[in-house]
């Protein structure tokens, strides 16, 4: 029997990017000819366009570059993820290969408890036992449904077949492409920032997830970003 592995973080690596602010004016300014980059141009030009753009929601100019993310979470949170339709996926699939043995645990400080109802509940912490006992339990799960998902690749099963004992909580990989736009999108639902027009409150690893994909955007489209931030993550 393989050992399992344990992990409770999100990995979001980007593989690649194109385009950036500049690509936005350009995109923009292509509707009255004016589309050619001006050499030194004055970045408060470049950031008045933007949040021009951004206030009205002129969205198509924000369409016009592509980042790709390679990331890795639970099944259950790449399904979080894939329910955004605005983005290209591939995944890693257990009909071509033997899954790995790596699966999910909650952090420390992942609130356990949930209270109120659904749609407007609240996590709040649990107590060491409550913590202990989800861990060990989900150890022992994780245990024993690879256990069983090897003895029956063993015995000559296909693969496709035999992953259907596995728990939602293994991990999985996948590539997502998505333009700024999209990304936009994205992090207004799966980020929770009490300044959004339209507040959200998304799951705990979604979350983690998502403020790994906000880190590059800012990076790479600083003016963009800072525009969504003061138009209140509403995406144009």
């Amino acid at each position: 029997m393989s050992e399992p592995v344990f992990r409770d973080d999100m990995l979001v690596e980007l593989i690649d990017n194109m385009g950036d602010d500049k690509r936005v004016v350009r995109a923009a300014r292509v509707s009255t000819g004016k589309d050619l980059a001006i050499p030194g141009e004055a970045f408060e030009t470049v950031s008045g366009l933007i949040r021009f753009l951004m206030k009205n929601r002129h969205g198509t100019p924000f369409e016009h570059n592509a980042f790709t993310f390679r990331v890795e979470c639970p099944i259950f949170v790449s399904r979080e993820f894939m329910r955004h339709r605005i983005a290209s996926y591939n995944e890693e699939s257990g009909r071509y290969k033997q899954l790995d043995p790596v699966f999910w645990i909650p952090a420390p400080s992942r609130p356990l408890i949930q209270e109120e109802k659904p749609g407007a509940y609240v996590l709040k912490p649990g107590t060491m036992d409550q913590y202990d006992y989800t861990v060990r339990t989900l150890k022992t799960v994780a245990g024993a449904a690879y256990d069983a998902y090897e003895r029956i690749l063993a015995e000559g099963v296909a693969r496709e077949v035999a992953r259907a004992c596995l728990p939602i909580g293994i991990y999985t990989s996948f590539y997502v492409t998505f333009n700024a736009r999209s990304m936009m999108n994205f992090l207004s639902l799966r980020v929770d920032d009490p300044d959004s027009a339209y507040p959200s409150k998304p799951q705990y690893e979604i979350e983690q997830v998502a403020l790994q994909v906000e880190d590059v955007f800012q990076r790479k489209m600083p003016v963009t970003f800072r525009a969504f931030r003061e138009n209140r993550r509403v995406a144009p």
